[in-house]
């Protein structure tokens, strides 16, 4: 017969086998900050009345994008507004009178994703992507995966910043998710 301090600690065991995986944590505001375009993006600048500049352009490993006539223009850390407010100073600037300028991404740069997944890897964005979707692509869960949660590591000015989030939250362009491991 087993002891009374051995059932006990039997018990503890089995109730710590039961857990679901690691707990969802409170997402920071930082983490939920506006889009910002990073190396790998291409994106496509219009500028009305001058078809010479008007193109499209990609981010380069950098951060910056070169414009004919004003050369090269941080992008990096930039929302495309304030790319499109950037572009416009930098053209008033002995170029242009008034210049009217619209910046939007063309292609954003792809996503990544590790951990409990049939196929691991880079794969490029699409719109609305969630961590479900994003787990999809890569061709399902691992048997052994954690389903209801995943880690994502994201670039927040500079800074790499890491979460727990719930298998349907949103996923940004050069996230990287990571699938975990269930023990049981």
């Amino acid at each position: 017969m087993f002891s009374r301090c051995a059932v006990v600690v039997l018990g503890l065991l089995l109730a710590a086998c039961a857990t679901r995986g690691p707990t969802v944590v409170a997402v920071s505001p930082a983490f939920e900050a506006p889009y910002t375009l990073d190396a790998g993006d291409r994106l496509r600048v219009v500028v009305f009345g001058q078809p010479g500049l008007s193109n499209s352009y990609s981010v380069d490993a950098s951060g910056k994008i070169a414009i004919p006539l004003i050369g090269l223009v941080d992008a990096r850390g930039c929302t495309t507004a304030e790319l499109q407010k950037n572009i416009q100073a930098r053209l008033r600037q002995g170029f242009m009178r008034d210049p009217n300028v619209a910046v939007e991404v063309e292609t954003y740069r792809p996503f990544f994703i590790l951990g409990e997944v049939a196929q691991s890897g880079q794969y490029p964005y699409v719109a609305n992507l969630s961590v479900e979707t994003a787990v999809a692509i890569a061709g399902g869960y691992s048997p052994r995966a954690i389903k209801t949660s995943a880690t994502i590591s994201r670039n927040i000015e500079g800074q790499v910043v890491t979460a727990t989030v719930p298998s349907t939250y949103p996923v940004r362009p050069g996230d990287t998710i990571n699938i975990q491991e269930r023990w049981f």
